[in-house]
């Protein structure tokens, strides 16, 4: 019969654990919603505000200055700007700044798919980066038939791409490394950091967000940016697309905390099923029917992956099991 304590004991660990999956299931579900719907957001506002540097520059503005008055008025809780805090930051901001420039520049080329179809096969090079630089182990077999699959998909929509640009896949290949880096690097950071969520979205906006206007004045955006003639649609979707940027910052870097830098990229792969049915709803410009099929393989597939464990836990579970094992045949010797 157990105790009283060792009952309390025994709760404690499961009231935890359902706590942590469902903070985790809170996660995913907010920045897959947020992701999804933001490939939408910046085609729209590209295609009413044609300036894609100083749109990014006027989200990531309007992001470290919205958490910046609401922490003032105790409605957010990061932490004031201090430069010896976000220094090590810098980096980050930079990957996220390159990441991002790139994708806005893929979707003033290219369809909404042609973009969502290389981020699917980003989870594959990101398990190998998590394998060598954040301490996890090698997927499992079902865990690499989902990526494969996932590659092949990409391999089959490229073949099928009638609209086939040099430029979109230019920029999908800068996006591309960026966002490897940005993964795994920021998962890195933000492993270490004491820093809450909101306070590590502000220092890297508040570190983008310069650098991106000096590039939107290097590459003569800004020149173009000044002249263009606003519209009231304009207005709206830029807003929009501003808000959103804010709720997805919070959404991406909480999720960072909660999950392996692969399981990451999957959650934000799969949730793009929403946006490929937008999409096709909405513009003309999309892909054909075979390029759809092959980015439906894609989505499909990446359900099967599962997160790799640490090594270390698998390390410390091997030991409990061989520990174990010892006990047993030393209790039956006995016997």
């Amino acid at each position: 019969r157990r105790t009283m304590s060792e009952s309390g004991t025994s709760a404690a660990p499961a009231g935890a654990k359902i706590a942590k999956m469902t903070k985790t299931t809170f996660g995913i579900a907010a920045y897959a919603i947020t992701s999804s719907m933001m490939l939408i957001v910046n085609k729209l506002a590209v295609t009413f505000f044609p300036h894609a540097s100083v749109l990014l520059c006027l989200q990531l503005v309007a992001t470290t200055v919205i958490i910046g008055v609401l922490s003032g008025f105790g409605v957010l809780n990061a932490a004031p700007f201090e430069w010896e805090r976000a220094r090590p930051f810098l980096v980050v901001a930079l990957g996220f700044l390159g990441a991002l420039y790139a994708n806005v520049k893929t979707l003033q080329y290219a369809n909404v798919e042609t973009f969502i179809v290389f981020r699917c096969s980003v989870p594959l090079l990101v398990s190998v980066l998590d394998r060598f630089f954040l301490g996890r182990a090698w997927p499992n077999l079902r865990s690499w038939g989902s990526l494969a699959v996932v590659a092949a998909g990409a391999l089959w929509y490229v073949v099928t791409d009638a609209n086939f640009e040099v430029n979109a896949y230019g920029w999908v290949a800068v996006w591309y490394a960026c966002f490897a880096f940005d993964a795994v690097y920021i998962k890195k950071i933000v492993d270490k950091t004491d820093l809450n969520v909101w306070t590590l979205s502000y220092y890297q906006n508040a570190l983008a967000a310069p650098t991106m206007f000096a590039f939107t004045t290097v590459n003569g955006e800004l020149t173009g940016a000044l002249a263009h003639v606003w519209t009231p649609s304009a207005i709206g979707v830029v807003f929009i697309s501003c808000v959103a940027g804010l709720v997805m910052s919070w959404a991406s870097m909480n999720l960072r905390g909660l999950v392996s830098a692969t399981t990451f990229t999957v959650t934000g792969t799969m949730c793009k099923i929403a946006t490929v049915v937008v999409n096709c709803l909405m513009w003309d410009k999309h892909a054909s029917t075979e390029g759809l099929a092959a980015l439906f393989v894609c989505l499909f597939a990446g359900m099967g992956y599962q997160q790799a464990p640490l090594r270390a836990d698998v390390a410390a579970q091997r030991a409990k099991e061989q520990a174990m094992k010892q006990v047993s045949g030393g209790s039956g010797g006995g016997a």
